[in-house]
């Protein structure tokens, strides 16, 4: 079997299910920037040092989810059952929970610094948030997609912030702060301007 099939030499690709879409087309922009986002959490894991290395079978477990969630989005009108399920953004939600109340507790926006375990998981969280506008934008085209898939995408992000501040914080590097924030984590008192 050959690796390429020339299928895509005049711009366009196969979707799950055997339909065909251009390159370009909004559902392969988004199944394609979850795909870079998964490339750059495989790097976050090979970049792991000794001290780190407890995050290991988490990460790589995120890795297949997050695969799981660039097959959905390459999957139009449900042509097979979809594969990001309910429990996954739970999951989600407890990590993020965890590692929230586990940080220091801060009131304004951080800067992506501190160790390189740090700054690449807040890489991950900006490709996680370039991939669900990419998803999002299926909507404007009324494409069908798995709104878990979406909301799995909209919690990885929080996750990715909350693990990198908790991966600097365990390694004791103080966190840098945006100079000129507001107090953002406290939005009772700030209703009206986010920056």
């Amino acid at each position: 079997m050959s690796i390429y099939t020339r299928y895509g030499d005049r711009g366009y690709t196969k979707l799950v299910g055997g339909g065909r879409a251009k390159k370009s087309a909004p559902r392969v922009q988004a199944y394609g920037s979850i795909d870079t986002l998964n490339a750059q959490l495989g790097l976050t894991v090979a970049s792991l040092n000794e001290q780190e290395n407890y995050l290991y079978a988490e990460l790589v477990q995120l890795q297949q989810w997050i695969f799981d969630c660039g097959s959905d989005f390459a999957t139009p009108d449900e042509k097979r059952p979809y594969k990001v399920e309910p429990q996954m953004i739970v999951w989600l939600e407890e990590k993020i929970d965890f590692y929230w109340s586990k940080s220091p507790t801060i009131d304004r926006f951080v800067l992506p610094a501190g160790t390189v375990s740090s700054v690449n998981l807040h890489l991950c969280r900006c490709f996680t948030r370039e991939a669900e506008r990419n998803a999002v934008s299926l909507l404007e085209y009324d494409e069908a997609v798995n709104e878990e898939a979406l909301r799995f995408l909209n919690r990885l992000s929080d996750y990715f912030f909350v693990l990198a501040r908790w991966v600097n914080s365990q390694a004791g590097q103080p966190e840098i702060f945006y100079e000129n924030s507001i107090s953002v984590f406290n939005r009772k008192k700030n209703k009206k301007e986010l920056f």
